[in-house]
């Protein structure tokens, strides 16, 4: 236990909104909680001065934050921004860690993979000090069969206390929960039978035909936010009183370029042969399903990305210019929103004339942040493209207030945390998010299925009423993807 030092102020230096300052006295006490405020509200600030608080009252000793590797630097940042402590860091380089965990720090930022390689030297530290550990982006442990989950999952009752924290804890589908909240209380509150429990709660792509089936899925999930509800905190940006400016979302229904569709065709045609028997749909899963049908996806965004002879200008991008213009009319910049790397790259350099950077996988840490340096502080740079995997967390881009997403993939956690990247504290635009929507094409079955998943995701965290999921939900999904495939 380390002692005392009365040289460490552990005020704030700034104070917090009301919803804030709410959510930290109701938690502060409690050995677990979960803190789901939507994205967009802050939820760092809250995380901070809940870590001064244990701290102050000698609750902890240490306030470990665990985040995303993208996000380290933003975290300490911010720690920097709001106390008057800085922050050490632990990564994957075992000899500065023996150091960093032999300092009396106060606060120690790591990424998710650094429990994985330091497991071991991880469990003696915690048995030498009581730790705080808040969970950043904590959907990251929502697959309990990841190593990475295992770990967290391992480690946890070492912890002094323990905060998981997400605007999107539903992040894909109603299940993702379990992982997490066994992290807080090891089965208490869902019990330790993830299979059981995701049998419960699986969107899966035949509810549109079994009655039976949908409506104790949807009892599950009317139930589910009950469950958990003595430890949990959750605000949307309407129920904390946030005036934000209103936030437009629009499909905009784009035509196939002649030769990308006739390349869409002929893979459509292959990829129904193999996941298709006698007619039925050999997989039931909706994910699983998308992720065969990957192929399509690329080549309604780009047929380059499968087939490079394809020189043409597919049919999204002339739209794409279009919005992008607007933007710079109204003195506004622009997020392009891409799943795929090479079309990140590609996209970027087609609109370099407009002032371009670019941010996806593929670039080290040092280059993305650069870009996002730019694209925040340059007036030349009016257009970031970026992969949702690299940028859609803990990101401020109110410089920003428009957003289109080229294409989007099936996860429903990529598209609501992109979007609010612009659609935050701080913005004081009209925010603008749009959608290319190949038509004819399987954007419009991930259109589909992004919408189920988010009224599920509502209904689960108590967003909305059971009479209003009742009154909006559909499970056309299902049989869209069957039109997609060319059996109806």
């Amino acid at each position: 236990m380390l002692k005392p030092r009365s040289d460490i102020r552990l005020e704030a230096k700034h104070a917090a909104f009301a919803y804030q300052m709410q959510a930290v006295e109701a938690v502060k006490g409690l050995t677990y909680a979960a803190l789901f405020h939507e994205q967009g509200l802050g939820k760092t600030k809250i995380g901070i001065d809940l870590g001064l608080q244990w701290l102050a009252a000698g609750q902890v000793d240490t306030v470990l934050v665990v985040t995303k590797r993208g996000l380290v630097q933003n975290w300490s940042e911010e720690i920097r921004a709001h106390t008057h402590i800085v922050a050490r860091v632990i990564d994957q380089n075992h000899a500065s860690n023996f150091y960093a965990l032999n300092s009396p720090a106060r606060f120690y930022l790591a990424h998710y993979e650094v429990f994985k390689s330091e497991e071991k030297r991880l469990a003696l530290f915690l048995k030498t000090r009581r730790v705080g550990v808040i969970l950043d982006e904590s959907h990251k442990i929502k697959n309990p069969d990841a190593e990475i989950s295992k770990a967290f999952h391992r480690l946890s009752d070492l912890f002094a206390r323990r905060i998981i924290m997400t605007g999107t804890p539903v992040a894909n589908r109603p299940y993702d929960l379990w992982s997490q909240i066994f992290f807080l209380d090891k089965g208490e509150s869902l019990g330790t039978d993830f299979s059981a429990f995701r049998g419960e709660l699986d969107l899966r792509n035949d509810l549109w035909a079994d009655e039976k089936r949908r409506r104790r899925f949807e009892e599950a999930l009317e139930g589910l936010f009950a469950r958990i509800e003595r430890f949990t905190v959750r605000e949307t940006k309407d129920s904390a009183g946030i005036q934000l400016p209103a936030k437009n979302i629009e499909n905009i229904a784009v035509q196939l370029e002649a030769e990308q569709r006739k390349l869409y065709d002929s893979y459509q045609a292959e990829l129904r042969a193999e996941i298709v028997r006698d007619g039925v749909l050999i997989e039931d899963d909706a994910e699983d399903i998308l992720k065969r049908l990957l192929r399509l996806v690329q080549i309604a965004s780009n047929p380059a990305l499968v087939d490079h002879s394809y020189s043409r200008i597919p049919g999204k991008f002339p739209v794409l210019v279009s919005l992008v213009e607007r933007a710079i009319r109204e003195s506004t910049k622009i997020i392009v929103w891409t799943n795929f790397i090479d079309n990140a790259s590609w996209l970027a350099e087609q609109l370099s004339s407009h002032g371009s950077v670019c941010v996806h996988g593929s670039r080290t840490i040092e280059e993305r942040n650069a870009a996002i340096q730019a694209f925040k502080t340059d007036p030349a740079i009016r257009v970031l493209v970026a992969t949702p995997g690299a940028a859609k967390e803990g990101l401020t881009l109110t410089m920003a207030s428009h957003a289109v997403f080229f294409d989007r993939s099936f996860s429903l956690d990529d598209y609501l945390q992109a979007q609010d990247r612009i659609h935050r504290i701080s913005q004081n635009k009209t925010c603008y998010v749009w959608n290319l929507i190949a038509a004819g094409s399987v954007d419009e079955w991930v259109d589909s299925l992004l919408t189920a998943k988010r009224l599920a995701a509502q209904l689960a965290q108590s967003d909305i009423s059971p009479e209003d999921y009742q009154r909006l939900a559909n499970y056309d999904f299902g049989q869209i993807i069957r039109n997609v495939l060319g059996l109806e």
